[in-house]
């Protein structure tokens, strides 16, 4: 479909007058973007969901969008006030209960990484493995296990497996770079520190 046949259908069918040819172009070159009311309709008239347009959600905001929910839908779905959602959504700043929390990971079909991360959570769970690959991870099982409201044996085996990854890198990176020495070191550690969630996620089943 040309741009001019998709902003047809757009004023035609979803009473979007504003909408041209040139604002088509514009969304496609990524100049501008939709909003909701004209990501639906975009989405209905080329036949496909929001999620099917979008890059992978990473927001609050997007997440709904993505399920093509209202913010009614989702306020209601995890038992919080419109203008309170309103107000999070906006500030993309999560301040639900855990059980608020839980109920909107149900709303909008997250899985569990996407939940921490649209809660606000990621920022704690890192700084928590962190401490676990550099120390003793038993230590850091039951705080990551209340974080993600797993049981604790869910999370024992891949905090293990994280901290001898990381233990194990260090070691080779050292045996490695004789003449590099300390500075090859801190440069692996610190690496596998900074992206310390990337290598955590995949060890936990269903997670992703």
């Amino acid at each position: 479909m040309a741009p001019g046949h998709v902003a047809y259908g757009m004023r035609a069918s979803y009473g979007l007058s504003h909408v041209t040819p040139d604002t088509i172009v514009s969304w496609e070159r990524g100049l501008s973007t939709p909003d909701a009311a004209e990501l639906a309709a975009l989405a209905a008239t080329l036949w496909c969901s929001p999620g099917e347009l979008m890059g992978a959600p990473t927001t609050l905001r997007e997440h709904r969008l993505a399920r093509g929910l209202a913010p009614e839908d989702v306020a209601r779905g995890a038992g919080v006030e419109l203008q309170a959602y309103l107000r999070m959504e906006e500030t993309d700043r999560w301040r639900g209960t855990d059980r608020q929390s839980a109920a909107l990971a149900r709303t909008l079909g997250l899985s569990l990484r996407d939940s921490v991360t649209v809660t606000g959570r990621a920022d704690e769970l890192a700084e928590l493995l962190r401490s676990a690959v550099q120390s003793r991870w038993q230590g850091q099982v039951r705080p990551v296990s209340k974080l993600l409201a797993l049981d604790k044996r869910a999370v024992e085996g891949p905090l293990r497996h994280l901290h001898e990854e990381y233990q194990s890198r260090m070691v080779r990176t050292l045996s490695w770079g004789a003449g590099a020495g300390a500075d090859a070191s801190g440069h692996a550690g610190r690496d596998f520190l900074d992206h310390v969630l990337d290598h955590f996620w995949p060890l936990l089943p269903g997670a992703a």
